[in-house]
């Protein structure tokens, strides 16, 4: 397989290939640099929530930065079309824009396995930030959309989720045997480690954990999973978060919308996402602080892997990365630079 998405392929990702016909329509001229534009975009989150917050704060600075001329009208997740059908909307124009996890169509893309996390690999934020901002990363992103006629604006980087698990947990070597809900890149990792993986929607993993139907779980936050109560299911959290140690997710729009917008507008789209982001790092850290204290006053334990136990697995990891690149051009483009930087950092020797 090679990068390019074959015409089958993208007719796979799209309901019954409408959105292909809406890709490759003839493009339109471009928007008056003083014209207003209204665009509409879906999140990942539901209403409420800490992270949608942070996306009504993305949009609140695309219109400050374009003086009100720019309005993104924001929907929740699934306000407009399942979460799972955004990539196929999107693409059809049935509204411009997205915020998505690459994870997501990394069975059809596998570039994408990599631009949204890499299980022990990049520990810090700043490390994620700079492949994409200064390894050439945000260009290959850029690449793998584009023949689905997408166009990838930003990444929001943060760092770790936990584990929470049933099961105590003290080295790498005592998840094998375990049954754990993991998905994505992570799913592939933890399972060629022994784990007995379960694909599970983030709602079950309360049930899932308490009912004992898995040992252990990947969800989400540290601040997100203890407003949904792990703590009364799963005695144990482990860190470094070694599934998910840095993720990013993708402010992605159609690229024949995002083609007609004045250069103003593009500068401010990956402007507000730039500083969305930073204030989304910037209150995780605190609301990791504080979780884990509440955590703890549960009778939970935190229980911390060591480091050179973790940088073993990351050798045997890079087969498993590979094994998932596959023979696609672009996946395995993205990896060697990735493995490069990492080895820059000290992560592999």
């Amino acid at each position: 397989m090679t990068n390019s998405i074959s015409r089958r392929s993208l007719l796979q990702l799209t309901a019954g290939g409408v959105a292909v016909a809406a890709a490759t329509r003839l493009a339109t001229p471009a928007i008056a640099q003083d014209a207003k534009v209204s665009w509409r975009i879906q999140s990942l989150w539901d209403g409420g929530t800490t992270p949608q917050k942070f996306e009504e704060m993305f949009v609140q600075k695309v219109a400050e930065k374009t003086g009100g001329a720019f309005e993104l009208k924001l929907f929740s997740a699934g306000q407009i079309v399942p979460p799972a059908q955004s990539f196929d909307a999107v693409r059809g124009g049935a509204f411009e824009m997205m915020k998505t996890y690459d994870g997501y169509t990394a069975g059809k893309i596998p570039a994408h396995a990599f631009t949204a996390t890499i299980p022990f690999g990049y520990k810090k934020t700043e490390d994620f930030l700079a492949w994409f901002y200064e390894k050439g990363g945000l260009e290959m992103a850029r690449e793998s959309y584009a023949p689905a006629g997408l166009f990838y604006i930003a990444p929001t980087v943060y760092d770790q989720e936990p584990i929470h698990s049933k099961a105590e947990i003290r080295k790498i070597a005592d998840f094998e045997g375990k049954k754990g809900r993991f998905s994505g890149l992570a799913a592939t990792v933890m399972g060629a480690f022994g784990v007995s993986v379960t694909p599970l929607p983030t709602a079950e993993v309360y049930s899932a954990l308490d009912k004992g139907l898995i040992d252990i779980a990947d969800r989400g936050d540290l601040q997100a999973n203890l407003d949904a109560g792990l703590g009364e299911v799963a005695k144990y959290i482990i860190l470094p978060g070694v599934h998910q140690p840095t993720t990013a997710t993708s402010y992605v729009a159609n690229q024949n919308a995002y083609d007609q917008l004045p250069d103003e507008f593009k500068a401010a789209l990956e402007e507000a996402a730039r500083e969305t982001g930073k204030a989304l790092q910037d209150n995780k850290t605190e609301t990791d602080e504080t979780a884990l204290a509440a955590f703890k006053e549960q009778g939970v334990e935190v229980i911390e892997l060591e480091e050179q136990d973790v940088k073993d697995y990351r050798v045997k990891a890079v087969d498993v990365w590979r094994s998932a690149a596959g023979e696609d051009a672009l996946a395995n483009k993205i990896l060697d630079s990735q493995i490069a930087q990492m080895k820059e950092l000290g992560l592999i020797a």
